[in-house]
């Protein structure tokens, strides 16, 4: 569960800058910042979305030099909240980037919708390949746009539409209230 969440979390990051990539400081500015994530797509069942209350908080973005992301954000593990913080990698191909030594992989797309991005993920899970995309937004409101395009781009990717996951929106982290 913990290498989800930080698998969930660092693909969303680190790809949220790759779509514009950088050439100066005020496409930097762009990503950097705070993120929500609005809707979750995979391949495989995702335990916690089972769960009917499952929230999370937002996620931050530092670009670093190098065009290199660092992504910072909040989990609930055994309890306890715990700060995860993680490099992602910029690739030489436009709009990838690279986590946990290149084990995961993330694509960066602009949605039509201002100030969302769908980000498209493949990597290694506890010995098992996994996809899986992600909505993300500078707001934690539900957009209904981006949210029927980001369905129709799972879709496209082979991902069941059916089985996307919404989770709750929460400015920070406390236990028990999950």
């Amino acid at each position: 569960m913990k290498t989800l969440l930080l698998t969930l979390g660092l693909s969303l990051l680190a790809a949220l800058r790759a779509q514009t990539l950088p050439v100066g400081d005020e496409e930097n500015q762009d990503a950097s910042g705070t993120w929500y994530l609005k809707a979750t797509a995979a391949d495989k069942e995702i335990p916690w979305t089972k769960l009917e209350s499952v929230s999370v908080t937002p996620m931050t973005i530092k670009t670093l030099a190098g065009g290199h992301l660092e992504v910072t954000f909040t989990v609930l593990i055994g309890g306890q909240c715990r700060q995860i913080s993680t490099v992602l990698e910029k690739t030489a191909e436009p709009g990838r980037y690279t986590a946990h030594g290149g084990k995961h992989e993330v694509q960066v797309l602009k949605s039509q919708d201002e100030d969302h991005y769908i980000l498209y993920c493949e990597g290694d899970m506890h010995g098992q390949q996994m996809r899986m995309a992600k909505l993300v937004g500078r707001y934690p409101e539900v957009n209904v746009d981006a949210l029927q395009e980001f369905e129709q781009v799972a879709a496209a990717r082979g991902l069941n539409a059916d089985n996307i996951f919404i989770p709750k929106q929460r400015e920070a982290c406390s236990p028990g209230s999950d």
